[in-house]
């Protein structure tokens, strides 16, 4: 092998100097390093260092970060003509926590003095720097990541638990089912769901003369996929959903509020009506807030009507009509009606419908010491235990005759959808603030999905 020692090779005319013959290869000395030629559009991936915290990148090299724990800021290096940086979606969480790119300092991203943001799950990014007008420019780009075929789906999103080869998401609040990847099967891309919604408030009472109706439960809608064992309710079969590669809004229904003393009777506080829950929503599921109960009213007074809903409302003291159920109308049923206040002067309100059952009814006039049968609700064990849901409110909350000092009316449990608790009135009534004859909230609602993960 021949040697040649030079400090400088020129060209012998013009400016091109071309080293090698057309297929050859030019390589540099073991721990030998080159300036002047730029690079070659690759980096040296940094597979040893993964980024979970703000970190300044190098030229020449690839970063992969991890954003499953909270959002990431890379710096960029100082910009210099053919400095490149990548960075790739470590665990394909950017969607949830993004990667914020900042130029570093006066550099610039594709002509904007300003931060770029990679917010795709999986997504990946190569920057070069070009020259003070532009800067940094991205010349590479991917917004998916292929992974390995698991066979089931993957996604995030809600309170997550496993059991088994189920996972379930449960979301107590609004939020996003993200499914980032799907099964090879179509039938594993079924999920397994309720939708439950919020419960109606109850009707407030006249000082010892009606009691206000309870609230109607949050509409409860349900459907098992085949491939997700558990004891369903009675109201299995919704609709089949099969999911996709992206996100579905989810959205949980908030109990309705209470309604105050009705006017009358020995105080002078305005008479307002309790309200319906609010919807819960999931893909093209819809259940129906719960109905409202009635406001407790004396016999000569206007009657005071239960709401309708995804359960109907009970009706207000002294003969106020119930609210019905199942409204709007979808099958399985969503609900059932509540139950009107019984008859005459002095006397209760109606219970709540419930998923499963109507709201009791109170027949006789006047005070009475039974309490009419709140609407039953739905028993699921899609969360690895059975949980009944959408219970209707229950009437007559206080003994006869009342103590000697009583309280409000509970709200019910949050993230249950279950009717409000109805005001009764008390005989004989004893001292007590005016808040005590108020109605209550009704319970939230709730959304959980299920499916085979493994």
């Amino acid at each position: 092998m021949s040697k040649i020692e030079v400090n400088t090779v020129a060209p012998q005319c013009g400016t091109t100097l071309t080293l090698g013959e057309s297929g050859d290869t030019v390589v540099l000395g073991s721990g030998a390093s080159q300036s002047g030629f730029g690079r070659t559009g690759t980096v040296d991936w940094q597979t040893g260092s993964i980024k979970t915290t703000t970190f300044t990148a190098v030229n020449g090299e690839g970063y992969f970060v991890d954003t499953s724990s909270g959002a990431v800021t890379a710096n960029l290096p100082a910009g210099s003509a053919g400095a490149i940086v990548s960075f790739a979606d470590y665990t394909r969480t950017f969607n949830n926590n993004n990667l914020t790119i900042s130029p570093n300092g006066s550099n610039k991203i594709g002509g904007i003095a300003g931060d770029a943001k990679l917010t795709v799950n999986g997504e990946s990014a190569t920057f070069v720097f070009v020259d003070s007008t532009e800067g940094w420019i991205n010349i590479q780009q991917t917004e998916t990541s292929t992974t390995g075929a698991t066979g089931f789906i993957m996604a995030t999103g809600g309170t997550i638990t496993e059991c088994g080869n189920c996972r379930v998401h449960t979301f107590t609040s609004p939020g996003t089912f993200q499914v980032d990847h799907i099964a090879n099967t179509s039938a594993c891309n079924q999920v397994s769901y309720i939708v439950v919604a919020g419960g109606g408030g109850s009707g407030g009472g006249t000082y010892h003369i009606a009691g206000g109706g309870a609230g109607g439960a949050g509409g409860f809608r349900e459907d098992k996929s085949p491939i997700t064992p558990y004891t369903a309710s009675p109201l299995d079969g919704a609709g089949d959903i099969s999911v996709t590669a992206t996100s579905f809004p989810i959205t949980v229904g908030a109990g309705g509020t209470a309604g105050t003393k009705a006017a009358g009777g020995g105080f002078p506080s305005p008479n307002v009506s309790a309200t319906s829950g609010s919807d819960s929503i999931f893909s093209t599921i819809t259940s129906a807030g719960g109905g409202f109960g009635g406001q407790g009213n004396p016999g000569c007074a206007p009657k005071k009507p239960g709401g309708n809903g995804g359960s109907g409302g009970g009706g207000g003291g002294a003969a106020g009509s119930a609210g019905s159920g199942n409204t709007p109308s979808v099958s399985p049923s969503q609900g059932s009606n509540g139950s009107p206040g019984a008859p005459g002067g002095a006397v209760l309100g109606g219970a709540g419908g419930g998923a499963t059952g109507v709201g009791g009814c109170q027949t006789s006039p006047g005070f009475s010491p039974t309490t009419p049968t709140r609407g039953a609700g739905a028993t699921t064990s899609i969360n690895f235990s059975p949980t009944t849901f959408s219970t209707g409110g229950r009437a007559n909350c206080y003994s006869n005759p009342a103590p000697s000092a009583i309280s409000a009316v509970s709200n019910a449990t949050a993230n249950t959808g279950n009717g409000a608790c109805g005001q009764n009135m008390a005989n004989p009534a004893p001292a007590m603030p005016e808040a005590t004859f108020q109605g209550a909230n009704g319970g939230s609602g709730i959304v959980i999905i299920r499916y085979k993960y493994q």
